[in-house]
């Protein structure tokens, strides 16, 4: 039986690993999430086993009580708290690291597992409440402004001085348990304290940084239960969270310390004015010129998950082909509320994975374009990241919309982005600005083609 379980743990090993290589691509995403689930579920049978825990029944009704969750979860989530959910997954995940570094304890532990308890204990609690707090501001439940107050990094600093020394004082005494329980309750506040300075701007970052961080407590959990399969998936996931949130970085041109620390645009406040003046446009001003048009590239947003308006874009973008246009997908890196959110959107109403352009492809492009179809996005098509040293924003790669012939806006009113901050691409002299509801708006465009 040992051997077995053995075996299976390689097998579980290989098939996260593979999962995790298909899942780089957007055409084998799906297929990947089948294969690293089914390792998933392999291990977890094989660590119940390894335990010692022999009850098949009790295995079976765990599988499916779970599986039923996850299923309805799944089957019931709206597109648009996607990025909520994410959230709360990590934030599950943290938890559960925390209760199997507490449930770990043994008498006689040597100072590793000691160590590898706290460990799991202070990622796990911090990444909990983190995640929760994200929750918070990607659900609008709490303001999604970066919340700062005198003497902030002097309270961190105290927190975090508190959690060493507390683990230092449980390793070397673990029979005074009130030092492990101030460890817990130092990391659930040090999780809250890290997240309500950063702005709902910069959410997508923190929900790739809180999954690594889920990752590296299950990591240090299972060194904690010397168990190498839960080391190895807790390893790949702190590996390739890492790697995402320096691509989500990347993007907007900040490093992981200006976005952990700065607390995005509180420190920078933006008084130029936007020149110019507003020009709206109606549906069946917008057909025309869109049936003339022999380019087009669509550049989705928050908007659209708002909207629920992916599968009248595809449909949109099917007339526009018939007319003979050229239509690509302009995706930013960070537009939405979490890393892919409208690669999830596009895939869900089955547009085809190469007309799924990134920021760097199709910028290139650009301005060869006879219309940009902006629907929904804000901060990341906002010119003012080039032109504006004062913009928060300022030196954030975008997606260059402004230089199109022609621009239409999809908006439901002037208000400003998830950043809060003004866009001058709305008073430029190519856009035009087709107000309303986008689902509403790009069903008039479908009438008036069809």
């Amino acid at each position: 039986m040992d051997n077995l379980i053995q075996y299976a743990y390689v097998v579980a090993a290989a098939l996260f690993i593979f999962g995790l290589k298909q899942l780089g691509s957007a055409a084998t995403a799906r297929r990947g999430n089948m294969i690293s689930s089914s390792g998933m579920l392999l291990a977890i049978v094989a660590a119940l086993l390894d335990q010692g825990i022999l009850d098949y029944q009790m295995i079976v009704i765990g599988m499916v009580v779970g599986g039923a969750i996850g299923a309805y979860v799944a089957r019931t989530v709206e597109m648009t708290a996607m990025p909520e959910m994410v959230a709360m997954f990590n934030g599950f995940g943290g938890m559960a690291s925390l209760l199997v570094g507490m449930a770990a304890i043994a008498p006689g532990a040597d100072a590793f597992t000691l160590t590898t308890i706290v460990l799991s204990i202070l990622i796990g609690g911090m990444t909990f409440t983190g995640s929760l707090v994200a929750y918070g501001k990607l659900s609008e439940r709490i303001s999604s402004a970066a919340v700062m107050f005198a003497k902030q990094q002097m309270v961190n600093g105290l927190i975090v001085a508190g959690i060493v020394l507390s683990g230092v004082m449980f390793v070397n005494n673990p029979d005074a348990t009130f030092w492990l329980f101030l460890v817990v309750v130092l990391s659930l506040a040090f999780g809250i304290m890290a997240v309500i300075p950063i702005g709902g701007a910069d959410m997508p970052v923190v929900i790739s940084l809180l999954n690594s961080y889920s990752g590296l407590a299950a990591c240090a959990a299972g060194f904690a239960v010397d168990n190498n399969i839960l080391i190895v998936a807790g390893s790949l996931v702190g590996a390739s969270g890492i790697i995402l949130t320096q691509i989500m970085c990347k993007a907007m041109n900040r490093s992981l310390s200006n976005v952990l620390f700065s607390g995005f645009g509180s420190g920078v406040q933006d008084t130029t004015e936007v020149e110019g003046e507003i020009k709206p446009i109606s549906v069946e001003d917008a057909y025309y010129v869109l049936e003339a048009a022999s380019s087009v590239a669509i550049v989705p947003g928050y908007g659209m998950a708002v909207a629920q308006a992916q599968h009248v874009v595809k449909e949109l973008t099917e007339l526009m082909e018939q007319n003979g246009a050229e239509v690509n997908f302009g995706i930013h890196p960070v537009a939405g509320r979490m890393p892919g959110h409208m690669n999830v959107l596009l895939a869900e109403a089955d547009v085809p994975y190469d007309q799924l352009l990134e920021m760097d492809d199709i910028n290139p492009r650009m301005e060869t374009v006879d219309v940009a179809i902006v629907i929904g996005a804000n901060d990341v098509v906002n010119p003012a990241a080039r032109e504006n040293e004062g913009s928060p924003i300022y030196g954030m790669p975008v997606i260059n919309v402004d230089t199109a012939r022609t621009v239409f806006v999809l908006k439901r009113s002037m208000a400003s982005g998830f950043a809060g901050i003004e866009n001058p691409l709305f008073y430029k002299e190519n856009t035009r600005m087709l107000f309303g509801d986008a689902k509403e708006s790009i069903g008039g465009l479908i009438r008036e083609f069809s």
